[in-house]
Formats: C-alpha cells, structure tokens, sequence
C-alpha cells in the first residue's frame, strides 16, 4: 500500500497583532540598508540620522508586540536579523566608508571583525533567551553591550564630528580603537542594564512623560550634542550596571546558603 504523503501545513491567515510588530521591524531593516546607500553617497549625517531611525524602530517592535500579544519565533528571529543588518553591517560600512579605506586592507579587516561580533553576541542572545533556568532577576541585564547601543558607541567618532565641526577624529586610528572596543564590549561578559522591564509608577506618570518630551526636544533642536550626551552618559553606566549585577549575585548566593542551611537542621 502506497503511504499517504503528508499535507504541510499552511498559514491559513495572519492577525494584525503579529503584522504590526514585524512590519516595524521591516522598517528598521529598510533604515539600515537606507543608511548604507547615504554612506555610498557620502551623505554622512543622514546615514547616522537612519540608524537612530532603525533604533527607534527596533525599540519598539519588541514592546508592540508584547503589548499586542503578538510575539512569536518568527518575529524574534527576524528581529536578530534586523539587529545584525543595522547595527553590525550599516555601522561597519559606514565607517569603513567614511574614515576606514586609507586604512587597506586592514581597515576593512577591522569593519568586518566589528559585524561578525556584533553577529556572535546576538547568536549568544538568542540562546540565553531559550535558558528556563535563569533566575528572574538576570533579565534586568544584558550579557555584554545591546546592538543598537554598541552601533552607537561605535559611531561616536562621527557624532562628534559633526557637533565639533572638526576632522580630528575623522582618522583610521581613532575609528579602529571604537571598533575594536565595542566589539570586544558586544562578545564580553560585562553585564549592562537592560531597560526592557522598566516601569514608571503611576504617580510618576507625568513626570517621566514630561522628561521624555524635554528629551525629544533637546535631540530636535541639538541632535549631535545630545546624541553625544547619551552615548557617554551609556558609557558612564556600565560600571554601575557591573556593581548591581554583583549585588543580586551576592544577594543570591546568600538566599542559597540559607536554604542549604535549613535543610540541615532537624526539628527539635
């Protein structure tokens, strides 16, 4: 008897919950390859204006879908796909356009090493999400620098330079250390915040949206300067990240001392 083949299954119909969260994440894809093609055409400020657009994009493609109730494999996937086009490849093009092809072969080097560790810290990303183990505090931290933060950092070179107005910077020297830095930073074991789970109380509801506005504000009318101020006020975080992430460790560790100790101890 000849065996019955088997009928694939077929995506009968999407819901909009799960379009809207892939659709952004589509938008950062097109920022990032956008922010390439002004790189081609030395249009500097507007491909760094597009991977701050592709960062906004990707901060909120993850929160709708949560919101929504619309997260799934596929959106996560794509999402680390996303992550790796704008801020591993477009950073890396960009500077190896704008600073790094004096440099030969070496530069070029350089650019590539910066994209394939910004690709080894999203694969060790998606891993750590599958592990059920971890303890619930370990998700108010990232394992090493985030990609959008790590694609900024690296750019700073050009951020100042534009808020500077001066080209000092604008050397193979000084774009090769960022490089290097922030790709030893995205494969390290340095933990930083992670801002996913924050919540504003609801009596502190206008307060932070006022800050919020007052932020826009101050990136509208200076972008270069504010941009700057962000980046090293991120820098300036990582040691305070470093201490709380060793205080939970410590605050741990003595819980699990306890439990050992209890066990141990017989009813009188």
């Amino acid at each position: 008897m000849k065996e019955k083949p088997v009928k694939r299954r077929r995506l009968q119909h999407l819901s909009l919950n799960r379009m809207i969260p892939n659709i952004l994440t589509l938008l950062a894809v097109a920022s990032g390859l956008t922010a390439m093609r002004f790189a081609f055409q030395e249009r500097w400020e507007h491909a760094v204006l597009a991977i701050v657009v592709a960062a906004v994009f990707d901060a909120l493609d993850g929160r709708i879908a949560r919101l929504l109730k619309g997260a799934s494999k596929f959106g996560a996937e794509l999402d680390s796909l996303s992550d790796f086009v704008c801020f591993g490849v477009a950073p890396a093009m960009i500077l190896y356009l704008w600073a790094m092809q004096d440099a030969g072969r070496a530069g070029w080097l350089l650019a590539m090493l910066f994209a394939m560790c910004c690709g080894l810290r999203l694969a060790r990303f998606n891993v750590a999400t599958e592990d059920e183990n971890l303890p619930a505090w370990k998700a108010n931290f990232f394992t090493g620098v985030p990609a959008p933060a790590g694609a900024g950092l690296a750019l700073l070179p050009m951020i100042l330079a534009f808020q500077m107005g001066d080209d000092m910077v604008r050397s193979p020297w000084v774009v090769s250390v960022f490089l290097l830095g922030v790709g030893a930073l995205f494969v390290s074991t340095i933990p930083t915040f992670s801002f996913k789970k924050m919540v504003v109380p609801r009596r502190k509801l206008l307060l932070a949206m006022l800050i919020v506005v007052m932020i826009i504000a101050f990136i509208a009318s200076l972008p270069w300067l504010s941009l700057s101020l962000m980046l090293f006020g991120y820098l300036l975080s990582i040691p305070l990240s470093l201490r709380a992430h060793k205080r939970y460790e410590a605050g741990e560790e003595f819980d699990e001392d306890i439990e050992e100790d209890t066990e141990d101890l017989e009813p009188v």
